[in-house]
């Protein structure tokens, strides 16, 4: 917005807080808690006639879509829900002639007005109220953008989607469809005799598909929880054990993946369930489903959506999805080595993440399906991307699962549920060594689900549909049929994590002007290789230095500042190597050097506060950290060895390829790297930093400097 615009904004404002005064002034409530409408717009003009025969008075209220003055006579269109409808003033006809003036004086277009009076029809032939009285409903401070130009940006339309919608009729209408859409499906379902239940959104472990989770934290039950990733399948499969035979949710998913306008990371999906039938069952039943959607919605079968064309009334054929990707790129994924994928995928200029099988095979698949208009059921897909389904019969290699395709896209998902409890212990733990080797989106293994599998569980059909086919139905991207799409704030601003206590958090500034380290950075180095010897101890050194200098970076210090956080992360374990084989003298010996040396006392007992707390050192057991800096210490050093563990387990392992997504689950997952102290690295909450920040600043600053530190 240029500084033009800006003053006008500013000037038409302040100029609108100036009526509000005027108005109370005069006695007229600028916010009053009640209307007294009698009629919708949309029953004015439906039952017009009866009115104006009848001189019935009536009463309306709207927003004020626009404003005409004529002398003593003003005219408006007003706009509720229903519809638009114009209203006139005149002077001569009010109750109270003084009101007029007030009216054109400080009614402005935005405002929502209540207007009471008859119904007439002006020379023009316009259906027309005639007001005896108005009465201001709420004061509007800032002037609607014109119904012709509306909001051109589109970032702008979604961040404020209420002024897109109330200028954009098309668009209240999507969105009525929409909640038509989910309230026809549950329709459909109940029809069906299925029981709507409702399900966990907190989980300890995001069973059901394969997603990176949210990650959140359970403060009464000191416990790493996650939102869910889809809607209760483990559960609902659980209520198929309980007795219960059909069941469906209709709720919200959380996946904490890309953005794009076609991928939210919050979405609305349905799930069924349902006892003693298979996947042949649930294409059936998920045919008539769609087809209901489309008449009940639409009155129609045929949609355009992608550059595609598709009749729901077409008969629906079956693609195998082994045959189709051997048909289109010459690739058998059963039996090809993930070399073949690979030089494929490069072939082809395919665009891949992840380094397996599972992922190589899937963007194969995402290349492939882009061809197929549908409707068709995708069939007989790979077991090891299916770790819930049951295996075919006659092809144990694939699995009894379908996906419904449409305009190139998956659009619903179903399966033979596996209820073999050994076969799904065997896959979690495939799963299980996915995530260790650094899969972000495989499966977190849910073992109490595998005991329920051992008490039995029948034969199940399984069946998943969200908010995307009310996208292609629409020819709309998700984020456009999303109401309140998430967007990141325009300004970036730091999130400050409120400690227990206040007096938790130690406003002691880092550095005074008395506070003097006495040692500069080359002198600092020169004491790193005097006293330490092995290669690990002094990379820790390095490491430690670089996230203690991302940190005074973060929060903004001038050179010379980074400069001595820096040297701090460097000679924390100065003495490391001369004292790993007696502990309790670890972080003394390191005063005693720099004692001699002549540093500072604050540089020596910031130093010595990375170890306070330690059980086994009489002079430090009963000592804890109080200033800012000396927790900005602990914290650092103790990071780096999550994240050098986190990188370990890639196939690289290499820490530029390590994701801030895999390190924040690492961090959770309190089995993995268990000497990384996860309440030391949480000290980061007393500097002013959640955990997700820290994370993000330490990975940042050592993916800078990997290729310095070979890490």
């Amino acid at each position: 917005m240029n500084n033009k615009v800006q003053n006008s904004f500013r000037s038409e404002y302040e100029e609108r807080v100036k009526k509000v005064d005027r108005l109370l002034k005069d006695g007229i409530e600028a916010y009053p808690s009640k209307s007294h409408r009698t009629h919708k717009i949309k029953e004015v003009l439906f039952q017009f006639n009866s009115l104006q025969e009848k001189e019935e008075v009536i009463t309306v209220v709207g927003r004020i879509r626009s404003k005409r003055v004529h002398g003593n006579l003003t005219f408006v269109d007003l706009e509720d829900a229903s519809g638009r409808f114009q209203i006139a003033i005149n002077k001569k006809e009010l109750l109270k002639s003084e009101t007029y003036k007030k009216f054109e004086n400080f009614i402005d277009t935005g405002d929502f007005v209540e207007f009471i009076g008859k119904v007439f029809i002006t020379k023009s032939g316009q259906k027309t109220l005639l007001t005896r009285e108005w009465i201001l409903a709420s004061k509007a401070l800032r002037s609607m953008p014109t119904d012709h130009f509306g909001l051109i940006d589109e970032d702008e339309r979604f961040r404020k989607r209420y002024v897109d919608l109330m200028l954009n009729e098309d668009l209240r209408k999507l969105f009525i469809r929409r909640s038509k859409f989910w309230r026809v499906i549950r329709e459909f379902m109940e029809e069906k005799d299925f029981l709507e239940v409702e399900t966990p959104t907190i989980e300890t472990t995001t069973g059901g598909a394969e997603a990176r989770p949210f990650a959140t934290y359970h403060n009464d039950f000191d416990l790493n929880v996650y939102m869910r990733i889809c809607i209760g399948e483990l559960w609902q499969k659980r209520l198929m054990a309980s007795g219960f035979e059909k069941t469906f949710e209709i709720g919200r998913a959380y996946r904490n993946e890309g953005s794009s306008p076609n991928h939210m990371q919050e979405f609305t999906n349905m799930e069924f369930y349902w006892a003693y039938a298979n996947y042949e069952d649930g294409m059936k039943f998920t045919q008539e489903l769609y087809r209901f959607i489309a008449e009940k919605v639409y009155k129609k079968t045929k949609f355009k959506a992608r550059g595609h064309v598709f009749d729901l009334a077409d008969d629906w054929k079956k693609i195998d999805y082994v045959k189709e990707i051997d048909k289109q790129t010459g690739i058998n994924v059963i039996s090809a080595s993930e070399e073949e994928m690979v030089e494929k995928l490069k072939k082809l200029d395919i665009r891949y993440d992840g380094a397996n099988k599972e992922r190589y095979v899937d963007s194969l698949w995402k290349y492939c399906r882009a061809n197929i208009a549908g409707p068709a059921f995708l069939i007989g897909h790979p077991s090891f991307t299916s770790p819930l389904s049951k295996k075919m019969k006659d092809s144990p290699g694939q699995v009894e699962r379908f996906q419904i395709i449409l305009a190139g896209a998956e659009i619903g998902n179903g399966y033979s549920e596996l209820n073999d409890p050994i076969d799904q212990r065997e896959r979690f733990k495939k799963q299980q060594k996915l995530l260790e080797a650094g899969d972000e989106e495989a499966m977190m293994p849910d073992w109490e689900f595998v005991e329920m599998l051992e008490y039995g569980m029948p034969p199940t059909c399984g069946f998943g549909v969200g908010e995307r086919l009310f996208a292609f139905f629409e020819n709309k991207t998700l984020r456009e049929v999303t109401l309140f799409p998430f967007m990141k704030p325009k300004e970036s601003k730091s999130v400050c994590v409120v400690a227990k206590n206040s007096d938790e958090i130690n406003e002691k500034s880092e550095f005074s002007e008395d506070e003097k380290l006495l040692v500069s950075l080359r002198q600092a180095n020169k004491l790193v290789d005097k006293w330490i010897f092995n290669p690990i101890t002094k990379l820790h050194s390095q490491e430690s230095e670089i996230i203690m200098r991302g940190l005074a970076r973060h929060f903004n210090k001038d050179e010379e500042e980074i400069e001595k956080w820096g040297i701090l992360g460097l000679l924390h374990d100065l003495d490391w190597d001369i004292t790993k084989d007696n502990p309790a003298s670890h972080s003394l010996k390191t005063e005693e050097i720099l004692k001699e040396f002549g540093a500072s006392e604050f540089l020596i007992e910031t130093i010595k506060s990375h170890n306070y707390g330690y059980k086994l050192s009489e002079e430090l057991k009963d000592k804890k950290r109080s200033t800012r800096i000396q927790h900005a210490l602990a914290s650092s050093e103790t990071l780096t060895g999550l994240i050098i563990a986190s990188a370990l387990v890639l196939p690289s392992k290499m820490v530029k390829d390590l994701k801030l997504e895999s390190l924040k689950k690492k961090f959770k997952n309190k089995k993995f790297a268990q000497n990384c102290d996860r309440d030391i690295i949480r000290e980061c909450e007393k500097i002013g930093l959640s955990v997700d920040e820290f994370l993000e600043i330490g990975l940042i600053s050592l993916q800078e400097a990997s290729e310095k530190l070979k890490i």
